[in-house]
């Protein structure tokens, strides 16, 4: 078998995986400020939440496409934000949004939301590829929908 994804009944599922899901929702909706009070309020150890943050999502009804949500930080040279936006559409990303915030020392953050629904490889390989990009640090998913 060649899939990524599985769709499986939470009933069957450790509770850990619903509980990744709550951490993260108590951390997108800022009713939590931390990773570590997050896991406390659902009952998760901290390592818990890292090994599976970036592996357990939540269908959404009614989407025609995936939407993926990375954030990074971007050295502050000419060009590397316009090859991180090369690189994902290599991979058949299609750009939504971008925020970036204005550079602090030689670095910016920037949050790149995107469909993934045509994209030509898994969200693994795609945090891989930006990675090895020079001028890309700390690539992580933040949402998947």
């Amino acid at each position: 078998m060649d899939y990524d994804f599985f769709i499986v009944s939470k009933s069957v599922l450790p509770d850990c995986f619903e509980k990744v899901v709550e951490a993260r929702e108590l951390l997108r909706s800022g009713r939590t400020r931390d990773v570590s009070e997050a896991a406390r309020m659902v009952g998760i150890s901290r390592s818990t939440y890292y090994k599976y943050k970036d592996h357990v999502f939540l269908p959404k009804e009614g989407e025609h496409g995936r939407r993926l949500v990375v954030s990074m930080l971007l050295s502050h040279k000419r060009g590397t934000l316009g090859r991180v936006l090369s690189e994902l559409g290599e991979l058949g990303a299609n750009i939504v949004t971008i925020n970036q915030n204005p550079p602090i020392g030689d670095r910016a953050s920037v949050m790149i939301s995107m469909d993934i629904a045509s994209m030509s490889s898994d969200t693994q390989t795609l945090l891989a590829r930006l990675r090895s990009m020079d001028g890309v640090d700390d690539p992580v998913i933040i949402d998947m929908a």
